[in-house]
């Protein structure tokens, strides 16, 4: 079996998904994540971005012991030095540097000559190796529409100047799995020293063929794949890779490689991301979605019951979802309710175990069975507080509305000062109002970009959980909230981005 190492820029690519916004302590808890799913390799942002991002890879450099953690950086020698400063912590750092190959960048975006873009894409490896990186990943963006000559004579030399990865991106999502998979068998044949690098494969979805690509990729010398967790991305998005890690496992007769990704954490990371990015996982999603392993015809039914194996080619168990799924409830203790959440896989200090218990016992007291995702959407949001940055506050808030009224909204705040203030405003529905509302107490200009509403679990009882994308004061910002009421969880999301505002103010690490 050929061993295939796993890319993830879920904290990159995944976060230029229009309407993602997230925090560095949200960075923080994927990055841990990402290494409990067995990654090579994580892509924990771009430095040079902003000072935000800086802060956030420099702290997962930091953090992160056993994978090896890159930032991107354009040909640019300042790029390379904030990347340099971001993770010269970090256990195994990398530097990925790129520089568009194709004729149409060089001659609109770079407005270069392909022999100036060459001795670029060679002085900045040069440059990353000087710096102290001692792997370095160097991109050729918009591979898929370049020569294929002239890719080949710069790939070989970025090779010479000290790179240890070459990718081989199809960065407009344009090209086919043959096409593709003939682009790296070209490597193969006519780069003298390509045996010297990992051959790396960057597939976006606009034509839905990320996926066969990455495969195609592998099957025509590509050593590592590159994708995001549920595929997302830029535009259409990335390959997904819990779908690359089940395919390439339950079609192993046919595709002969393996990764060191470990399966039972695909559901787990799949929805730390969803509920970090607001982003949705389609219900017919490959691998993930909620229907992935329902059946409702009658003869899939009877057959799956009969044996499993007749319908399903993926078992639950395989990626993660449990069918034992042990729920608590108002009778159970603080002993039982550590196992448990040991048994998810979270550590808790005893401050935050304790901020934990005692939300676990509130839920208790309006829901009778607390389940395993119940149980998620708290830990998720303890380990993500900052407890000692003061902030808004919700204390109450009250509508009025009906079939032939306008809705009001009364809503009273805690400020991050502690005066409590109050007031009421009207809306076209009841959501709008209770925005309004707030809006007019933090005195901030608020513009909702999207809202998004789903539940937690089934049931009548399930929480609700929104995830609002918004500017303040022009400032691009996310925020979420659960709540059994569907308003109270919609105000505790608006509340949430705008505290996130107030937080970088602070300049705590949200």
């Amino acid at each position: 079996m050929v061993q295939i190492k796993i890319f993830d820029t879920t904290l990159r690519d995944g976060e230029q998904s229009p309407g993602v916004n997230l925090n560095q302590l949200e960075k923080l808890e994927i990055a841990k994540q990402l290494e409990r799913f067995g990654v090579d390799v994580m892509e924990a942002g771009f430095p040079a971005s902003s000072q935000g991002d800086f802060e956030a890879v420099r702290k997962i450099a930091q953090t992160i012991k056993h994978v090896s953690v890159t930032a991107l950086a354009r040909a640019k020698k300042s790029d390379i030095d904030v990347a340099w400063d971001a993770l010269k912590d970090a256990v195994d750092p990398r530097l990925h540097v790129f520089i568009a190959t194709s004729p149409i960048h060089m001659e609109y975006k770079l407005k270069k000559t392909p022999e100036e873009v060459i001795q670029i894409a060679v002085d900045m490896v040069t440059y990353g190796k000087q710096k102290g990186f001692n792997k370095i990943e160097w991109s050729a963006e918009d591979a898929s529409r370049t020569d294929l000559k002239f890719l080949a004579k710069i790939v070989e030399k970025v090779i010479d100047a000290g790179a240890t990865v070459i990718n081989l991106p199809d960065t407009v999502g344009y090209t086919t799995p043959k096409e593709y998979g003939e682009m790296f068998r070209y490597m193969k044949e006519n780069v003298p020293n390509i045996n010297k690098v990992d051959l790396s494969a960057h597939c976006h979805d606009d034509l839905g063929m990320a996926l066969a690509n990455s495969i195609a990729a592998i099957q025509n010398g590509a050593t590592q794949i590159e994708g995001t967790i549920n595929g997302i991305g830029e535009r259409a998005g990335n390959a997904a890779l819990e779908e690359l890690a089940v395919a390439l496992t339950i079609r192993n007769d046919f595709y002969p490689y393996t990764t060191n990704l470990v399966l039972k954490e695909i559901k787990r990371t799949s929805d730390l991301v969803s509920k970090f990015t607001g982003m949705v996982v389609p219900g017919n999603k490959a691998v993930v979605g909620r229907n992935a392993f329902a059946h409702e015809s009658g003869i899939h039914q009877d057959g799956v019951l009969k044996n499993a194996s007749t319908y399903e080619i993926i078992t639950p168990e395989l990626v993660g979802i449990q069918s034992n799924n042990l729920v608590l409830g108002k009778h159970s203790g603080r002993h039982a309710f550590k196992d448990k959440i040991e048994q998810l896989g979270y550590q808790l200090s005893e401050e935050k175990l304790a901020e934990a218990f005692k939300a676990f016992k509130s839920l208790t007291d309006r829901k009778k069975e607390v389940t395993d995702d119940d149980l998620f959407a708290i830990l998720i949001d303890i380990q993500t507080d900052v407890s000692n940055v003061k902030r808004y506050e919700l204390q109450s808030f009250q509508l009025q509305y009906g079939s032939f009224n306008l809705p009001t909204a009364t809503v009273a705040l805690t400020t991050p000062d502690g005066e409590r203030v109050e007031t009421a405003c009207t809306g076209q529905g009841s959501v709008e109002a209770l925005y309004n509302t707030i809006e007019n107490l933090v005195k901030e200009e608020i513009h909702l970009t999207d809202f998004n509403l789903s539940s937690i679990g089934k049931g009548r009882d399930a929480l609700a959980e929104v995830h609002v994308s918004m500017t303040v004061n022009g400032a691009p910002v996310s925020g979420r909230g659960s709540a059994q009421d569907v308003l109270e969880a919609a105000a505790q999301a608006f509340l949430n981005a705008v505290n996130r505002v107030f937080l970088r103010k602070a300049k705590a690490p949200c």
